[in-house]
């Protein structure tokens, strides 16, 4: 699924017309991403959470040059579904 089909779904159950719907979403996802990147957690209570992770520096190899590397510590956003949703997917 697609925003542009997630988009149509919620204009379809609404009534709202879609680039309203559009607007709405994309000001969502950038809330999210906003407060990711300023370090803090989203929770949406029965959906999950949008949480930043933090990686620990570890030792790769390139094997084409046959060297190593060091790759630094970074955080990535992760996303944690809450146990009613995963139980929802799980019964389908």
């Amino acid at each position: 699924m697609t925003k542009a089909d997630i988009v149509s779904e919620i204009s379809k159950s609404t009534g709202i017309d879609k680039n309203t719907v559009l607007s709405t979403v994309e000001s969502f996802m950038d809330a999210v991403k906003n407060s990711l990147s300023n370090g803090e957690n989203v929770y949406l209570r029965g959906f999950g959470s949008f949480v930043v992770k933090t990686r620990a520096q570890k030792t790769a190899r390139n094997i084409s040059k046959n060297t190593t590397i060091i790759i630094p510590e970074h955080d990535i956003p992760s996303f944690k579904p809450a146990k009613v949703f995963l139980s929802s997917v799980a019964e389908k």
